[in-house]
Formats: C-alpha cells, sequence, structure tokens
C-alpha cells in the first residue's frame, strides 16, 4: 500500500471493516438458522467466508490493475450476466425460491446473476455516458437497448428492487455526466411507469405497498415482516441487547440473515451502534465523492460515483425497509447479508473504487534512465 492515495488507503481499511463487522453480525444473526437447517450454527458464516475470500482476491487483483483492463471487459462480462439472467427463465435451469426465479446452481450453491450484473453495469454505463456527446445516435440506442433488456430481465423474474436499484445507478450516472434534463425525465418517467405496472401485475408487491403504509393491517401476514423488525429495533433500545442476545431473530423474525440482517443489528447494538454505522456510511460516501471529484477523467469520476450509489445507497435503501421507511423490498445489505453473488459483486465494486482513488491520486514518474542526460 505504500505510494497509495490517502483516499484510497482510507477506502481500502473502512473496506475491510465492513466487511469484518458484516461477518460477526452475520454469525449470530444466523446462527440459530443455521442450526436448525443443517445441525451447525456456523454453516452460513463459514459459506459467507468462502465467497468471502474468493471476491477479495478479485477486488485485489482489480486494485492492482490499471482500470483499462477492467474497462475493456466491462462490455462482454455486462453481456454475459445479463444472458445468465436470461437463463433464470428457462424452465429447469432456473432456480425458484419464494415465488421468484432470481438463481442459478452452480453445484450445491446458488448464484443470482443479478447481483453479479451491478459491478459492470457501473463500469460499462460510465463509459457509455462518459463519451455521450462523442458517440453516434446509432450506437447509443443500441446500447440504451441492451440496458433496457437487461432491466426487464430483471424484472420479470420478477425482482423489483434490483431492477430499480439498477435503473437508479445508472440513471445517475448519466445525470452526472450532464446528459440533457429532457432526456433524464423522460427515462425516469419510463422506469417509474413500467414499476406501476410491475406492481399492478404482481399482487404481492402490490401488498408490499399496502403493507408498508399500515403493516398492523394484517399483522399475521403482509404486515408481519415489518412488524417484527420494527419490534427487533425497539428492543435494542439505546445500547442493545448485547452480541449474540437478539431474541427476534430466535423465534419471530424472518429472513434474519439476509434482507432484514439490519434489525438484528439494531437489537443486539442499539440506537448507538445504528447511529455509528450510519456515521460510517456518511464518511464512506464523503470519501468516496471526494475521489470522484478529484478525479481528472470523466469516466474514472462516474466510475466513483456508481460504486458509490450501489454500496451506500443499496445500504440505505436496506435500512429504510428495516425502519419501515420505505415499502419491503428483497434487498440484501451490502458485506452484512448472506449471499455469494452479493459479496462478491460488492467488493468488486469496492475494488474499483479504490482503484479509482489510487489512479486519481497517482502522478506519473519518470525513470531517471529515461531523463536526458546534461551536455558536459
Amino acid at each position: 500500500m505504500q505510494g497509495w492515495a490517502l483516499e484510497a488507503r482510507l477506502l481500502r481499511w473502512m473496506t475491510l471493516l465492513w466487511l469484518s463487522v458484516g461477518l460477526v453480525v452475520l454469525y449470530s444473526a444466523s446462527y440459530h438458522a443455521a442450526e436448525d437447517d443443517y445441525g451447525r450454527g456456523s454453516h452460513y458464516f463459514l459459506v459467507q467466508l468462502v465467497w468471502m475470500l474468493i471476491g477479495l482476491l478479485i477486488s485485489r487483483y482489480i486494485t492492482r490493475h490499471p482500470l483499462q483492463q477492467m474497462m475493456r471487459l466491462s462490455g462482454i462480462l455486462l453481456l454475459v450476466c445479463m444472458l445468465l439472467v436470461m437463463a433464470t427463465h428457462i424452465p429447469g435451469v432456473g432456480i425458484s425460491v419464494n415465488g421468484a426465479t432470481r438463481w442459478l446452481p452452480l453445484g450445491p450453491f446458488l448464484i443470482q446473476p443479478s447481483e453479479l450484473m451491478k459491478p459492470f453495469l457501473v463500469l460499462h454505463s460510465a463509459q457509455l455516458f462518459g463519451k455521450w456527446h462523442k458517440l453516434t445516435n446509432q450506437t447509443r440506442l443500441v446500447w440504451l437497448g441492451i440496458f433496457t433488456l437487461g432491466l426487464l430481465s430483471i424484472l420479470t423474474q420478477p425482482n423489483l428492487s434490483t431492477t430499480a436499484v439498477c435503473g437508479m445507478t445508472i440513471w445517475l450516472i448519466a445525470l452526472a455526466a450532464g446528459l440533457p434534463y429532457r432526456q433524464l425525465i423522460l427515462t425516469a418517467s419510463s422506469g417509474f411507469m413500467a414499476a406501476v405496472i410491475s406492481i399492478s401485475l404482481k399482487s404481492y408487491q402490490r401488498d408490499r405497498i399496502i403493507s408498508f403504509l399500515d403493516p398492523w393491517a394484517d399483522p399475521a401476514e403482509s404486515g408481519y415482516q415489518l412488524i417484527q423488525s420494527l419490534l427487533a429495533i425497539g428492543s435494542g433500545g439505546l445500547g442493545g441487547t448485547g452480541y449474540g442476545f437478539s431474541i427476534q431473530k430466535e423465534f419471530f423474525l424472518p429472513i434474519q440473515y439476509t434482507d432484514f440482517i439490519f434489525s438484528v443489528f439494531a437489537e443486539e447494538f442499539g440506537f448507538i451502534g445504528s447511529v455509528v454505522l450510519l456515521i460510517f456510511f456518511a464518511i464512506y460516501s464523503t470519501i468516496a465523492l471526494a475521489v470522484a471529484v478529484q478525479s481528472p477523467k470523466m469516466v474514472h469520476r462516474l466510475i466513483a460515483i456508481g460504486c458509490m450509489v450501489l454500496l451506500v445507497g443499496q445500504s440505505l435503501i436496506n435500512i429504510g425497509v428495516a425502519t419501515g421507511s420505505i415499502p419491503t423490498t428483497g434487498l440484501p445489505l451490502p458485506l452484512f447479508s448472506y449471499g455469494g453473488s452479493s459479496v462478491i459483486a460488492n467488493l468488486i465494486t469496492a475494488g474499483l473504487l479504490i482503484r479509482v482513488a489510487r489512479e486519481s491520486r497517482e502522478a506519473n514518474v519518470l525513470s531517471l534512465r529515461s531523463l536526458p542526460r546534461p551536455k558536459t
């Protein structure tokens, strides 16, 4: 790390801290569920550890090689991930869980292509919108069509929350690139209409909106998750019940080690721990924005913004769901929630952000041998 820019070093250590705390929280949140499902309380923790090591190796490679290498591969990798998303729609290939077909089998494990797609979506949309004014209309339309097809493939799994996050990320990158407001408003309106149509066709999505407004209207069914989440957060009080002593995770709170892992964190670490976590996210996003501002290249600036939106923005959405501030979604809490595809995608995203921080402050150092010798 010697010679790294200060922002790159800070982001690296903060990412490792984020990941470490997430593993500790996951062990507590998943212990009783793993014991019931597999007879070993550490099962989910150990599986997550394997995926984490794979993600760290990929992230390490990204931080130590020129960003241009990943940028050259981003289009191909994005298309591969999109094809994998489409493969989930093939009968007998995609794996359904809780009524949604979002996974593909990989030996004894499951992968979620829509999660793996996120960092490459940031990379390629940053390149597209960073050079938007230099591109022909045909090139623009082709890639906008590819983005739309990818988002529709995710939406029809169905996975409205991931579609919304990916769409918002692309839109914010386009906004930061300075695209005309007319085009941005038209795109946002189209996305909003697609969401409205999806909600009107999917009864469970409609129930989530209704239960968010008044979860106590149906406390045993549609409002159950949110009510138990709020009870967990409220039970934490000021200082929390203590690590490992959450009651809600044992008997009441559903999907406690994925979508609602923040509720377990808030119950065990209380209001103080939750505020510290939010401050951590604020510092992380501030450093990421500083990296974006300092980047001399527009494309690098957009990559930093997109990475920040994926990591911190998705975290805030997950916390918003757990606290009842926004409707219930199926988004994980980055580097906390259980899921191999999610942890790998988030570590790739963090690696890209750190690499941008390195390249934005690195000077072109000339070798002494390359300098002309003074004439004698």
